[in-house]
Order: C-alpha cells, then sequence, then structure tokens
C-alpha cells in the first residue's frame, strides 16, 4: 500500500486589503480596529472584486501547487474542492474549477473526477481523510485538494452584522497529495462532528423544507430575511466546543501515535479566532516557534485556513522536508478534524 504525502502547496489571496479601519470608513459600520483585534486577533483580510468566483480564486492556488509538487494538469486523478461558499447552489465548484484549470480542453481531455465537501472550517481536513484514503487504496496518485471561499459577498458588511462580518475573508490554498513509497505522509487523522449545534453556526439563505424554498412576493421574487440571508453565531458555545474538540482531536492523534507535543516541529490551528487558539495552545504547554498563524492578515478563511498556511511556511523556509506536523480545525456542524503529517 503506497503512503500518501503532500507533494505540493500554494495560495492565492485577492489583492483588496480590507482592514478594521476600512470596516469603519469603507463600509459604515460601527466598531473599531481596538475591539475586533482585542476579540480575535484580526487586523485586516482580503476582499475578491465582484465578478470573481470561488473558482477562480482556487485557480492560481493550485497552478502554484502543481509547479512545486513538479506535476501538471495531465497528471491530476482527482479533485477535492472543500468550501462554504460555492460559486453556485449547484453544481459544487470542483467542476466549474477542473474547467478553468484547462483540464477539458482539446487536446488534454482530463476529465478526473470532482468531489464537493462542505464541512465548512473543518472542510479541508475532511477533503485530506478523503484523498489520503484514495491515494493509500493504489486507485489515485495524484489529487488537487483545495480549499476557497469567497466570503464577502455574504457577509452582512453593516452594524447589524457586524460580529460575524469582522471575522472573515476570501482566499484559496492548495496541495497536491501523491503516492509515495518512501516512508513519509499523512500519518494519521482523526474526524468527529456533533449535529446537536448544528444551529449555533449556520446560514440559512433558503429552507428547503419550505414551498416554495424562498419566500416569494406578488411578482414572483424571492425575499430572504436577514436572519437567514446572513451568518449566524452563538459566539461563546462556539469558543467553548472550538477548544474542547480541538484539544480532544490532538490528543487522540498523540495517543494513537504515541508522540507527545514535543515530539511535534509545528502546528498548524485553524484561523478562526486567535484568542481559541492562544487558550489551546496554553492548555497544551506549546511555545509561540511552534505555532504557526496568519489570521491577522487575512482572518477567517474557512475551509482554506490551513492550505494557506502550509503554503506560506512552505514559502517562507519555515515548513522543511523531514518535520513532523499537526494540523487541527474546528467548524460549523459541529465538525473538527486533525492530522499528523511527517513532511
Amino acid at each position: 500500500m503506497p503512503n500518501a504525502y503532500i507533494s505540493g502547496t500554494g495560495f492565492h489571496v485577492p489583492e483588496d486589503i480590507v482592514t478594521n479601519q476600512d470596516l469603519v470608513t469603507r463600509y459604515g459600520i460601527d466598531t473599531t480596529d481596538e475591539w475586533i483585534v482585542k476579540r480575535t486577533g484580526i487586523e485586516a483580510r482580503r476582499f475578491a472584486p465582484e465578478g470573481v468566483g470561488t473558482a477562480d480564486l482556487a485557480v492560481p492556488a493550485v497552478q502554484m501547487a502543481l509547479e512545486r509538487a513538479g506535476i501538471s494538469n495531465a497528471d491530476i486523478g482527482m479533485i477535492i474542492f472543500a468550501t462554504l461558499s460555492p460559486d453556485h447552489c449547484f453544481p459544487g465548484s470542483g467542476v466549474y474549477l477542473q474547467h478553468k484549470l484547462g483540464l477539458t480542453d482539446e487536446g488534454v481531455g482530463n476529465f478526473a473526477g470532482c468531489l464537493d465537501v462542505r464541512n465548512q472550517c473543518s472542510g479541508f481536513l475532511y477533503g485530506l481523510a478523503t484523498a489520503t484514503s484514495m491515494v493509500q487504496s493504489g486507485s489515485v496518485d495524484n489529487i488537487v485538494l483545495v480549499g476557497a471561499e469567497v466570503h464577502s459577498a455574504a457577509l452582512d458588511l453593516s452594524t447589524r452584522g457586524r460580529n460575524v462580518a469582522s471575522l472573515f475573508g476570501d482566499g484559496a490554498g492548495a496541495v497536491i497529495v501523491s503516492a509515495t513509497e518512501e516512508d513519509r505522509g499523512i500519518r494519521s487523522w482523526h474526524l468527529g462532528a456533533d449535529g446537536r449545534h448544528a444551529d449555533a453556526l449556520s446560514q440559512k439563505v433558503f429552507d428547503i423544507s419550505k414551498r416554495p424554498f424562498i419566500p416569494l412576493n406578488e411578482e414572483g421574487v424571492g425575499q430572504v430575511a436577514p436572519d437567514y440571508m446572513f451568518a449566524h453565531m452563538a459566539g461563546r458555545l462556539v469558543f467553548k466546543h472550538a477548544v474542547e474538540r480541538m484539544i480532544g482531536a490532538l490528543m487522540k492523534e498523540f495517543q494513537k501515535q504515541s508522540l507527545t507535543v514535543d515530539d511535534v516541529d509545528l502546528f498548524f490551528f485553524h484561523q478562526a479566532n486567535l484568542r481559541i487558539n492562544q487558550y489551546v495552545a496554553k492548555n497544551l504547554g506549546l511555545p509561540d516557534e511552534k505555532l504557526f498563524h496568519n489570521i491577522e492578515r487575512y482572518g477567517n478563511t474557512t475551509a482554506a485556513t490551513i492550505p494557506i498556511m502550509l503554503a506560506e511556511a512552505q514559502g517562507q523556509g519555515r515548513l522543511e522536508r523531514g518535520m513532523k506536523i499537526v494540523t487541527v480545525a474546528f467548524g460549523s456542524g459541529f465538525t473538527w478534524g486533525a492530522a499528523i503529517i511527517d513532511w
């Protein structure tokens, strides 16, 4: 059975930098830089321009990952796309990405399968577990795994929505999960979920149990109330469960691999809230030099946070061959996951 390892990493973020002060001056939100930084650690985020969809944002991230992996479009055996902000309700963004990458062009004809993952902030790790299993089965040699989000189009950028709107940004990260006979790669993973709290962090922009699923006015135009149009979050409950579940997932992985935190070179925590990550790190006794974070520059890019960090860390020379790393995430659902990787 082959091992599955990450052969390439890539990322892409929009050019438009939206600082906390920009939320005040550009969008008229009643907030302050001090208030946001104190509670979240976020100083800025990136917003994509109108006309740019989630699959568009993923293309340069994948191209960078392919280049670093030293493979071409013809070598792609599968696309797994994790996002909570797909280009459309359906089809999934994976097929749009396939076409935009040129896989379906005449003369290429790579009609690799496309799978979309809807596990929000944990989506990349659910995708990583899936890609690892596929590669280890021997069915495919190279899988493009993407986490990408265009949150800015669906944020309530007003004072009414400031508690959520200040958290999220746009971005895309990608990795290539490849087969190898070398003694390296994704060693183990753990996934979990607790549907009792599904409504605590949700965006019910339409309700498929209703007839019709979006209310219509007299002209037949759909109208959605703000409470359903935009994301809702029970902040304190999310914070509490994020800390508990992230620590629990890490402990399961350490026990499975007979490791301690001292055996790990770098930790990549999902970038939802710097205060959550600091609390987890304190409870685990982790030194600052073993943590990689970028939330202060990008905010929460949901499924994209971990692959963006991996790509940045590799580009900066902090992530090197032979290192043992841990990734962990928690998000809507509630869902969570962790993975241990020998780089």
